[in-house]
């Protein structure tokens, strides 16, 4: 019987979490924890990355995906009394089984994969990987600068005019 290392375990374990905050992200019908599971499954894919050796990636993930996209469709499902309202209930009963076979295909390719490679790692495990966060950010300060600084303006300007436009469509608003 094969051991199973450590990271391995913490592999499926993250993995484990990942799938079942996925699978709750797809079924419940509250908005609100819909969107506390999607954290969590953010969550695991910055573990897994960890497990990867790219902290980097970590980093940004808990930054950008868990600390601005999910806060910021919480502040918009908060703001939007008329989603929490309606029932969206029917609409989705009817699709739940659309992408089932979507899944099913990728399960089928991914266990042939695995299974032509024996089970074994796709990943060379045996070397480790020197922390990146240090080198990228050297990167992004010192020969990416430039296009860095604009692609933080073009996403500046893009806040702004959301803002403006959010702001018009309440004063249209007779409620």
């Amino acid at each position: 019987m094969p051991t199973i290392t450590l990271q391995q375990f913490m592999f499926g374990a993250i993995a484990l979490v990942i799938l079942g905050s996925a699978i709750l992200v797809a079924t419940l019908r509250n908005i609100f924890h819909c969107l506390l599971f999607l954290a969590l499954s953010f969550l695991g894919v910055a573990g897994v990355y960890l497990l990867l050796s790219a902290d980097f990636l970590a980093a940004v993930q808990v930054l950008v995906y868990i600390g601005a996209i999910t806060v910021l469709m919480m502040f918009a499902l908060m703001m939007t009394h008329r989603v929490m309202t309606t029932d969206i209930s029917q609409s989705l009963t009817q699709w739940w089984l659309a992408p089932l076979p979507i899944a099913l295909g990728i399960f089928a390719v991914l266990f042939r994969v695995y299974v032509r490679h024996g089970g074994q790692a796709l990943v060379d495990t045996k070397h480790h990987a020197v922390p990146t966060t240090g080198i990228i950010g050297q990167a992004l300060l010192t020969r990416y600068m430039l296009p860095f600084e604009l692609a933080s303006i073009l996403l500046l300007v893009a806040m702004v005019g959301a803002i403006i436009l959010a702001k018009e469509d309440k004063s249209d608003d007779p409620a």
